[in-house]
């Protein structure tokens, strides 16, 4: 069958933490990287999307296309990685350190800012003809965004950082969910509408991505959105990433853990004679 019992993906969520925390570093930075740029050019087509149709929610149902090309070329988000990789530890896989985890979740962070931050730097020389002309609309809409999502929430203060961290808990709870959703199936065409709907949810609701952001504010910047560096990483940035491993660990990883491999039925061996 193309489908896999809660039980059997749940131990594919292990496996599959274990491994990353065990590969080559040089193997982590290089997927990494391009997880960003195929995240970051998502992005771009959504927002262009939304430019050209005037309808935010074509750009929504569109999104998703970069996260399962990303997915099935088997490269890694941070999204993704914290919340996988905790569960190795949590399961005491021989060998798995906090350290491990840690050293994987910080190889996937600089693999996808990187990433996203050539595509920045690319589609910021489509934007502006090689920055000879003012940005088109799409990068003035990109500037933007970038200055919504930091000064918009800096001027509310502390309400404004809670705003922003909750949304990045919904964010990883749905992109999470994708990341899970594609070991449900053995097909193709089942891991992508796995991954597609929760992708969907959250790129509609405007919740917070670390990763989408690493592409979004770089890009702004450049675009001459009225924020500073700062601001991205202390009014978005920081409180994203917090946000995203709160909400894909508590409400994706360690609920699935916990019902499935830790109070799940345990497979009773058969007894076999010996004559």
């Amino acid at each position: 069958m193309s489908y896999l019992a809660p039980s059997e993906f749940v131990t594919k969520m292990v496996d599959a933490g274990e491994s990353k925390i065990f590969m080559a570093a040089r193997d982590t930075l290089i997927r990494a990287y391009m997880a960003g740029a195929i995240l970051a050019l998502a992005a771009v087509f959504a927002v262009s999307v939304n430019v050209q149709t005037g309808y935010p929610i074509i750009g929504a149902m569109l999104f998703p296309v970069g996260f399962c090309m990303l997915y099935l070329l088997g490269f890694d988000l941070l999204t993704g990685v914290i919340v996988l990789t905790p569960l190795a530890w949590i399961d005491k896989r021989p060998g798995v350190t906090v350290n491990g985890v840690l050293k994987n979740w910080g190889l996937v962070f600089t693999g996808n800012f990187l990433g996203a931050l050539t595509v920045a730097v690319l589609m910021s020389i489509v934007f502006t003809y090689g920055f000879t002309e003012a940005p088109d609309k799409v990068g003035k809409v990109i500037a933007g965004i970038g200055e919504a999502r930091t000064v918009g929430y800096s001027n509310h203060g502390a309400a404004g950082m809670l705003t922003l961290f909750v949304r990045a808990v919904l964010c990883n709870w749905m992109v999470s969910t994708g990341v899970v959703g594609a070991m449900i199936s053995t097909s193709v065409g089942g891991k992508v509408i796995a991954m597609w709907m929760p992708i969907m949810l959250f790129f509609a609701m405007a919740f917070e991505h670390s990763v989408v952001n690493m592409f979004l504010f770089p890009s702004a910047l450049i675009m001459g959105g009225n924020f500073s560096i700062m601001d991205y990483i202390i009014w978005n940035e920081i409180p994203t990433v917090l946000g995203n491993l709160v909400g894909g660990l508590t409400f994706t990883g360690l609920t699935l853990y916990a019902t499935h491999i830790k109070t799940g039925p345990k497979r009773v061996q058969p007894i076999r004679s010996f004559k």
